[in-house]
């Protein structure tokens, strides 16, 4: 094969362009020259020499034809181009080496003890490293009582959730439990997110790849770069409160046995946040129908009666949505996720919509209660009449890294962890002559 078709040209591109985030890390973006795609069109081609080469490895689809029949084609429009790399080629590298890495540990689980110190043992005495925790947790009563671990408890760097700033300074997060404490991650980054390298030491770890007992050879790995990562789409959320509401009135004009219930809770302020699984919307303590409407693009959709509503990512399309009903997704795929939760009707079946529309789900108006959101299991807020909540997908990405490649990863959390297709194999025969096909 001539050297100048199977060249491979490399281009670096940061996650964020936005000068206020900092994370020294970038996503090198390997795209193949096109003579090698051109003539490896196939998954084995015939070369010259009698030989068979295989085509090079995309997940994304082909590009599609534009030019439909003799005269038909696709009007152009520049604005409306865009180019996605291929998850495949999904890289992870460096600009500078990292310096500052957040642990994150499940909380109120003693087993983790050993692990979390062994693993801060290692950062700090063996690469160096500066070391975030979480304040909650370097002041566990397990890690006080040891005097062993007191001289690297002090070099730890503290900080509380809702009153520190750290989403400038964190170059590498290290989540230690189970998928919770991914999302936790998350949840601290609502803007542009470091690496996550997850160690799988809680109950399900379908998003935690990483064996604990090889960490010191996984995370020397990732620290020298060039580490498989799959880009975690979030939605970007916002509720909006009624100002009527916010001033202590209430728009709502139904009658009397139609006036909403109330909850004890006074309505929120504006929200706006970034979640990684799901936004649910449900009817909470109230015994009647949920009943809210749902808009896509500023077009009413249809309005959905039952128990709630699931708006998720891929990623969160294992979670809640799976339990209700909802198909399983790949991570990688730019895509909504709708799911209704046990709806009053046997038509409404889960949807998936693109990636870039935004959804907005509000209280109908003849609904006889009020609603209560969620992000990600936190954050729990009632709805009520004339507010709104906007949904779409966030640019800023969760990085997962990967142990061994995007697509073996999530099919072998499959297989695990949800025992996908698990079943007693069906027994061979011992002779096919006996088959009742064979029988006169």
């Amino acid at each position: 094969m001539d050297p100048q078709e199977g060249r491979v040209h490399g281009a670096c591109n940061t996650l964020s362009s936005e000068p206020k985030q900092k994370h020294m890390y970038v996503l090198c973006l390997w795209t193949f020259h096109l003579d090698f795609i051109m003539k490896d069109h196939c998954k084995t081609t015939q070369c010259k020499g009698g030989h068979r080469k295989r085509r090079a490895h995309f997940l994304h689809g082909p590009y599609p034809a534009t030019h439909f029949g003799p005269k038909a084609c696709i009007l152009p429009n520049p604005t409306s181009v865009m180019h996605i790399q291929d998850p495949a080629s999904q890289r992870l590298t460096w600009n500078k080496p990292p310096v500052n890495v957040l642990v994150i540990r499940k909380i109120r689980d003693e087993s983790l003890a050993e692990p979390f110190k062994e693993l801060c043992r290692f950062l700090v005495e063996e690469k160096q490293m500066m070391v975030y925790v979480e304040r909650r947790v370097a002041d566990d009563a397990t890690l006080s009582k040891d005097e062993a671990f007191g001289s690297i408890r002090n070099q730890l760097c503290t900080f509380r959730e809702g009153y520190d700033d750290i989403s400038d300074c964190i170059d590498l997060i290290i989540c230690l439990g189970g998928d919770g404490t991914l999302l936790y991650a998350s949840s601290l980054f609502q803007g542009s997110v470091p690496p996550v390298m997850a160690f799988h030491l809680g109950s399900l770890g379908f998003l935690t790849p990483f064996k604990f007992e090889s960490y010191k050879t996984e995370v020397a790995k990732v620290f020298e770069g060039n580490a498989a990562i799959t880009l975690r789409s979030r939605l970007k959320v916002k509720v909006v409160k009624d100002m009527l509401q916010r001033t202590g009135e209430q728009p709502y004009s139904g009658g009397p046995q139609q006036q909403p219930e109330h909850n004890g809770l006074l309505p929120h302020g504006h929200t706006n946040t970034d979640v990684l699984n799901e936004v649910v919307v449900d009817r909470g303590p109230s015994s009647y129908l949920s009943n809210v409407d749902l808009y896509l693009d500023g077009r009413l959709i249809t309005s959905v009666q039952g128990d709630g509503l699931i708006v998720s990512t891929p990623t969160g399309s294992t979670a809640y949505a799976a339990a209700a009903g909802a198909s399983m997704i790949h991570p990688n795929v730019p895509a909504i996720m709708v799911t209704p939760i046990c709806p009053h009707s046997l038509s409404f079946r889960p949807i998936v919509v693109p990636a870039g529309v935004e959804l907005m789900i509000t209280l109908s108006p003849d609904a006889r209660n009020t609603a209560w959101v969620s992000f990600d299991g936190r954050k729990r807020q009632e709805i009520q009449h004339g507010d709104c909540i906007k949904i779409t997908t966030s640019c800023y990405p969760v990085p997962s890294i990967c142990c061994h490649d995007l697509v073996y990863d999530w099919f072998e959390s499959l297989a695990q962890c949800l025992h996908w297709n698990v079943r007693k194999r069906q027994a061979r025969l011992a002779d096919t002559s006996d088959s009742s096909d064979t029988e006169n």
